[in-house]
């Protein structure tokens, strides 16, 4: 599904979809074990670009090779919010799920036969526990599966018309099959997008909220909201319990109100910190509509200091929809990997991929390296692996952002340097292909 926008920008969503969206979370995650970063992604068929894939492989940290990709599911559609998310179970099987677009296609749970492999996966008839009965699972939209090798899984993901357009629930499970009851989090007005993350005691997610009578491209405000026992209570930053679903825009919940400043809150990533505490990336602007009419639009960071919320400017960018990553070192500093340099499709998702470094918590970045230069595409929607490896740093696709177009996957190391993963394969593995930036 896409909204074209009757202007010289075309589509509203465009460029590289493959690692879309942001509130698909994880594409990747490393296995020390194995040695190898298995990830995610949504392809395409040989004849078709716009016929949706989802396809799973690894890069082999020993042998810096990948194998020929997984094709784990054909979902017939060409939406790439559709696109699937992985996690990696204590056992290491690699669990792939299949997200939906609202209620009109399903959705899947896939677990890899064998621990560490790729090819092959059987179907998961995952079922949940709903006024003392076991109902199947089978429709959910904007996942994010995390798993806890103690807890096991902690999911995010929405749920549409549950009774908000786009309501905001949470499921966690031990083993991946028998889930406990849906939870709803948030159904303020027309509803929300969340992002989420798991730290090293609680699990949390920063939302914003759709107002009523202003159409789904408004959103606005920025919420959070915390579990400190997996799901069996939820709290406030501040650890004031909370009633679960929120129904007013004004709560406990409440990180900033942008809502007076008639400002639109684009979700990007959120980070805990070595003391467990929420750092959140996201991006403000005033309006919906691709072009410079709704400049500055500006990276910002919310850091919980422990006692209230520290939230910094960041850079800035050209498109609501340029979607990057934050990383965090043991040394205190930050990183934010993102297409902020202007691109080949100006004003239109994505752009060059930029290596931002800060060294005092937020207040002040810098341009540490231009991973991209000189493209003929965006590039868009740059991914960190969980428990992430120097060598596979960052994940993203490139894409067209006026016309269909194909696509290929980057990833880079920790230093800058830019490989691409090949679009075909002659042998049942193959390395990445070094991208010069001359």
């Amino acid at each position: 599904m896409n909204q074209p926008s009757g202007d010289e920008y075309a589509y509203k969503y465009s460029g590289g979809m493959a690692t879309y969206c942001a509130k698909h979370q994880p594409f990747a995650v490393y296995c020390e074990q194995a040695k190898k970063t298995f990830f995610c992604y949504g392809g395409a068929t040989k004849d078709d670009n716009r016929h949706l894939m989802h396809l799973v492989s690894y890069f082999d940290h020993e042998t810096k090779s990948v194998p020929r990709p997984t094709i784990l599911l054909d979902k017939h559609t060409n939406d790439a919010h559709d696109n699937p998310v992985l996690s990696v179970d204590g056992a290491g099987h690699i669990w792939v799920f299949s997200t939906s677009h609202g209620t009109s296609r399903p959705s899947y749970i896939h677990r890899s036969k064998l621990p560490y492999d790729v090819t092959e996966f059987e179907l998961v008839q995952a079922t949940r526990q709903e006024s003392n009965e076991e109902v199947e699972i089978s429709n959910f939209s904007y996942m994010q599966a995390w798993h806890d090798t103690k807890r096991g899984f902690a999911c995010f993901f929405t749920k549409y018309q549950s009774p908000a357009a786009r309501t905001l629930c949470f499921m966690s499970s031990s083993d991946g099959f028998t889930w406990n009851p849906l939870q709803r989090l948030a159904a303020i007005e027309e509803g929300h997008y969340q992002i989420s993350a798991i730290g090293r005691e609680k699990v949390g997610s920063a939302f914003n909220y759709h107002p009523h009578g202003k159409g789904l491209n408004w959103r606005t405000n920025l919420y959070y909201l915390e579990t400190p026992d997996f799901g069996k209570s939820w709290q406030s930053i501040a650890g004031d319990r909370v009633q679960v679903p929120l129904t007013d825009s004004a709560n406990v919940a409440l990180v900033n109100d942008y809502e007076s400043e008639g400002l639109n809150v684009y979700l990007k990533d959120i980070r805990y910190d070595e003391n467990d505490r929420p750092i959140i990336l996201f991006l403000t602007s005033a309006g919906y509509e691709s072009g410079p009419q709704n400049d500055p639009r500006i990276w910002n960071t919310a850091r919980w200091t422990g006692s209230d919320w520290d939230i910094q400017e960041a850079m800035h960018s050209d498109n609501n929809y340029d979607m990057g990553s934050l990383w965090l070192s043991k040394a205190g500093i930050w990183q934010i990997i993102a297409p902020t340099e202007r691109g080949p499709q100006p004003y239109n998702p994505g752009g060059e991929i930029v290596q931002w470094i800060s060294r005092d918590l937020g207040h002040h970045w810098e341009m540490q390296t231009l991973l991209t230069h000189r493209s003929a595409r965006n590039h868009d929607y740059v991914r960190r692996p969980v428990n992430v490896h120097p060598d596979f740093y960052a994940l993203w696709a490139d894409g067209h952002g006026r016309k269909p177009s194909s696509s290929t996957l980057y990833f880079c190391n920790q230093e800058g340097a830019v490989f691409a993963l090949p679009r075909s394969m002659k042998a049942d593995n193959a390395r990445p292909e070094r991208v010069s930036l001359e």
